[in-house]
Parts: C-alpha cells; sequence; structure tokens
C-alpha cells in the first residue's frame, strides 16, 4: 500500500475514506453529553455557504472518501440539506444522515430519498418519554420515536443510536425490543466519551462496571434472539477495559472531519488540542491539509509515539490510544492514552472510576448545552 513520508502505512490506502460534515453546530437538543465545541454558538455566523460545501465534497471525492456523514448539531436545520445530499449523490458518495429526528417531517424525508439519501442514524437515548425528555433538555420523545417509524417506513436502512451513560444503561433491553419491532437493521450502543459536555458531566453520567457488564450481557442474549436479522454493536467504555480504542483508525488515516467554518480535523473534537494549527478549506485546498498540513501529519502513524507505547507490540493497533483524551486527561496530547493500563498516567482513569462506586458522593444536576452555561459551572465550582 502506498505510505505518507513517514512510513505509515495507512488503511484505505492513505485515502480519507469516511468524510464528516458537520454543517452546522446549531441544535434544538440540550444534551449534556453533546461532543460539540463548549463554545459552539460563536459558529454560526461562520458556516460554509453551498457552494462552498460543494467545493468541499468535489475535492473530498477526488481524495477518493467513498462515504459521508451528513451530521453537526443538528443538520436538518440546514435548508440547503437536500441539494447538498443530491450533489454528494451525483459525485457517487454513498450517504448518511445522522440526526436527533427533531424536524425529521414525512414532506422532508421523502425530498432527501428522492435526492439520493441512502442511510439515516438516528438518536435515540431512552424508551420512557420522561427520561428521554429530561435528559434532551426538551420535548423530544415523541417525535424521536415518529421519526423512526418514518425511517422504516420510507425504506432506509437505518442505524439507531443510543448513547451510553449512567441515567439510560437499564434502557437496553427496552431499545432493542423496539429497534426488533420496527425493522432496525443496526443498533450502537455507545458508551459516551467523555469530551466536552459529557467531560464537564463525568461524575454523573460515568456508569459502573456492573452495569456495563450487566449491559454487554443483554446485547448478548439480543445477538443470540436476533440473529442475523439485526446486527448489534456495543462500543465499550476505554475508561473500563484497560487498552485504549484505535481511535478513528489512527490520526489522519481514514477519517476526515469538517467543521461547519471550513477547518478540516482528524476528528471531531480535535480542536480541544492548543498549539495545533487548524486549517479551512476556505484557505486551502483539501488535499494539501490532508497530505501536508502539519496538523494531520503531527500524530500520524507510529514514528512520534513516546513510551511504552513505542516498544508496544499492540502500537499498530490503536496507535497510542486518543491524542484528545490524553490531552484532557494530563495536559499533553502526546502523552500515552491514560485508558491504558501500561500509560504512566493511567491512575487518572483509575481515579475516575473509583468515583462511580463511592457511597456518599455529593450528587448535582447534569450542565446542559447552553451558552452560559460552562462559565456559571465553573463559577460554582
Amino acid at each position: 500500500m502506498p505510505k505518507e513520508s513517514q512510513g505509515l502505512t495507512l488503511d484505505g490506502q492513505g485515502k480519507p475514506l469516511w468524510l464528516s460534515l458537520e454543517l452546522t453546530y446549531r441544535c434544538p437538543l440540550k444534551c449534556s453529553w453533546c461532543s460539540n465545541p463548549l463554545n459552539f454558538e460563536d459558529y454560526t455566523e461562520r458556516e460554509l455557504s453551498t457552494e462552498e460545501w460543494k467545493a468541499t465534497l468535489r475535492e473530498a471525492r477526488a481524495l477518493g472518501t467513498l462515504q459521508l456523514g451528513f451530521t453537526g448539531g443538528e443538520p436538518l436545520l440546514r435548508d440547503d440539506l437536500e441539494e447538498l445530499v443530491a450533489y454528494a449523490d451525483g459525485l457517487g458518495l454513498y450517504t448518511n444522515l445522522i440526526t436527533s429526528g427533531i424536524g425529521l417531517t414525512e414532506a422532508r424525508l421523502i425530498a432527501l430519498k428522492e435526492a439520493g439519501l441512502k442511510q439515516v442514524q438516528l438518536s435515540l437515548q431512552a424508551l420512557r418519554s420522561s427520561l428521554t425528555d429530561e435528559l434532551v433538555g426538551a420535548k423530544a420523545h415523541t417525535r424521536k420515536l415518529a421519526a423512526a417509524r418514518l425511517i422504516k417506513a420510507h425504506g432506509f436502512p437505518m442505524v439507531m443510536n443510543m448513547p451510553v451513560f449512567k441515567q439510560n444503561i437499564d434502557q437496553i433491553d427496552a431499545m432493542c425490543a423496539f429497534a426488533a419491532e420496527i425493522g432496525v437493521e443496526y443498533i450502537e450502543f455507545a458508551n459516551i466519551q467523555y469530551y466536552n459536555w459529557a467531560m464537564v458531566n463525568r461524575d454523573e453520567l460515568m456508569p459502573t462496571l456492573e452495569q456495563v457488564r450487566e449491559a454487554e450481557a443483554t446485547i448478548q442474549r439480543w445477538r443470540d434472539k436476533l440473529g442475523d436479522s439485526m446486527t448489534l454493536y456495543f462500543v465499550i467504555p476505554d475508561y473500563y477495559e484497560g487498552r485504549p480504542k484505535a481511535c478513528m483508525n489512527g490520526w489522519g488515516a481514514i477519517s476526515l472531519t469538517i467543521a461547519p467554518d471550513g477547518v478540516a480535523m482528524p476528528c471531531l473534537e480535535a480542536r480541544v488540542i492548543p498549539g495545533l494549527e487548524f486549517v479551512s478549506v476556505r484557505d486551502k485546498p483539501l488535499s494539501w491539509i490532508w497530505h501536508e498540513s502539519p496538523l494531520f501529519r503531527k500524530y500520524r502513524g507510529v514514528d512520534w509515539l513516546p513510551e511504552p507505547c513505542r516498544s508496544c507490540s499492540e502500537k499498530e493497533k490503536d496507535f497510542g490510544g486518543c491524542r484528545c483524551q490524553a490531552f484532557l486527561l494530563t495536559g499533553d496530547a502526546g502523552n500515552t492514552d491514560p485508558a491504558c493500563s501500561l500509560s504512566p498516567h493511567h491512575h487518572v482513569v483509575q481515579q475516575a472510576v473509583a468515583s462511580t462506586v463511592q457511597a456518599l458522593r455529593f450528587r448535582k444536576p447534569l450542565i446542559r448545552r447552553t451558552k452560559s452555561a460552562v462559565s456559571t459551572a465553573y463559577m460554582e465550582e
């Protein structure tokens, strides 16, 4: 396979096979685990125009991109979504809509299908209306279930995504039953990663190891019951596994994210790392950004790895874990991900895990995704 000059053989022959277009950070929900930037409202006036997004799609396709996710925030808040879907489909891209379901009317779904949309990923948090609405900070439950039924009624392959945390982990059995009832093809139970809003709320969101193991057992029972009729994914919480995830299959390996203001990133969280030079598609060709920019080359491959990763037999599997998590938990994105039991910083993760089973913990309300929430939270601390 072709190699970058740093010596790494990239999955997908060095191509950004998966492209995420974060069309907007605007969203009608206020989820307390949202992965969008804490200052998300600062980007509203800088969103790429329709023609700028189209130019980005052309450049990405020329680079070898095959699959495309329209995401956000809530991508349905962009009036040009159907136009962009049609344009991407015309380029030969396999298009996915990643949505909360809020705003997904039947008329809009029909228009998206006519535009060439191939698949929909819908987020559902619970099967109890009071719990869903409390978690997302809006009257959303009824509309989410209606969106799920609409998606299947119009024949779309569907990924149902349930972010998993302490408050809803006992909903997994009910979610499997609902998905089987309406004919969902894929369910992703994703133990959340602790960035941005989730990091602010980590102590209140993290389930115990016992809860995680019970969830795994429940999912296995449904796998045995459903067989090949549905695929169930369980994204493990790396705080408990002793080894980090191969985040994005490696920094700058197969995944490319474009933020609402056009900044290209190896992952949607990369902006949490200070000192990196972020470049917008407004300023540089996407090909240069992917192949040559200091940002994408910074942690690409394995040559940059510190010890103990450099000598580890698993370095080609996990690439040292997540750079964003390493920064958030140790202050240095170049450190071994503390989720790894071999990391000299693993005690930071162990301390966080230990807090989930403390008998007398100070409880505080979840901090919602609102403009003033973060500054208010830190003032209270």
